[in-house]
């Protein structure tokens, strides 16, 4: 919240010493996160500290923030990666983070996006892997997928893109809504709800560590499910954007054993008709060094965001850079 409460402070305090026509001059950025408890908040927290230089502050070049100037971006909490894609569509949001197989399915109108598309996305930048977490209560045990059947099982927010993956999964091993009591929650909710003893179980997508389940583990403690190589297998063949991945032992201390499972890439993402010029600016202050510092110390997911895999597994989702990202990195020497 500081986050907020400093660039507030600083909006307010450029209108009131230079009046109307520096207020004027300020661009304000949205960007739609995750909830509280997940990374999509802190890392977008991140993003929008990198990227913004309120008027006023002192240039990249005189030892200030690289960011753009004029520019204030302020990282929203949402619903995460399905409520994004349709706000940035909507023109709500100028930008926010996804997941790399929602973002796949509302461009190009699939799935639960069927008649739905998307078509005004486009990328700014990879961001790093979120491992889909299948999380128990500390002593619970799972044999299989197919034994969460009659459980209480939390399947992340309606319409996030962990529900929409978390069902296809589950669907292949004979687990739907009609054989579970499940529960529609954001992640602090889903762990609050299994350290009371309400849920057996609850799935969750996010860069390591989460906030809300170093909470858990450090108070009730909780285990983590390991997918068996046949259920990874699986899950990739259902969901081509979820790729096989471990969350190595420690991750969270009580977890002693490393957990296989299933990994989707977080996007940086925004909309076609947002300024190329903007865009462009946005992404090269992204990987700017005053923006590798904040990423380095801001959360740990930040070290793996690098300008060298920015571009990865893009193609493959099938869904364009923006013009003014994609004539930065052609600058850099990243596209031909």
């Amino acid at each position: 919240m500081g986050f907020f409460s400093k660039f507030a402070g600083v909006a307010l305090a450029c209108t009131m010493m230079s009046g109307a026509a520096v207020a004027q001059d300020i661009k304000f950025f949205r960007i739609g996160t995750g909830g509280a408890g997940g990374t999509y908040f802190p890392i977008g927290g991140i993003i929008a500290n990198a990227i913004s230089n309120p008027p006023g502050s002192r240039p990249c070049d005189q030892g200030g923030n690289c960011g753009v100037p004029n520019l204030v971006a302020i990282a929203q909490s949402t619903n995460a990666s399905a409520h994004n894609v349709n706000a940035i569509q909507a023109g709500q949001m100028e930008a926010g983070l996804t997941g790399a197989a929602t973002l796949h399915f509302a461009y190009h109108g699939s799935g639960k996006y069927e008649g739905n598309a998307k078509p005004d996305l486009r990328v700014i930048a990879n961001l790093y892997p979120e491992d889909l977490h299948l999380v128990l209560p500390k002593g619970g045990e799972l044999a299989s997928l197919a034994d969460l059947k009659g459980k209480r099982v939390g399947i992340a927010q309606a319409g996030s893109g962990t529900q929409i993956a978390v069902e296809l999964i589950l669907a292949d091993h004979g687990v739907n809504r009609d054989n579970i009591d499940e529960a529609e929650l954001n992640n602090a909710q889903s762990a609050e709800r299994t350290a009371d003893g309400q849920l057996d179980a609850y799935f969750y997508a996010a860069g390591t560590p989460v906030a809300a389940m170093i909470q858990l583990d450090n108070t009730k403690g909780m285990d983590l499910y390991s997918f068996t190589d046949e259920e990874v297998a699986q899950a990739n063949k259902t969901v081509p954007y979820y790729i096989p991945s471990t969350i190595p032992a420690g991750t969270y201390p009580g977890v002693t054993h490393d957990t296989n499972t299933v990994a989707v890439s977080g996007m940086f993402v925004t909309n076609a008709n947002i300024d190329e010029e903007l865009v462009y600016e946005i992404t090269k202050a992204l990987w700017s060094k005053t923006a590798r510092k904040l990423l380095d110390n801001g959360h740990p997911k930040g070290k793996v965001i690098t300008m060298k895999t920015a571009l990865d597994g893009i193609d493959g989702i099938g869904v364009p850079l923006h013009p003014g990202a994609e004539r930065f990195y052609k600058e850099v020497g990243l596209l031909d």
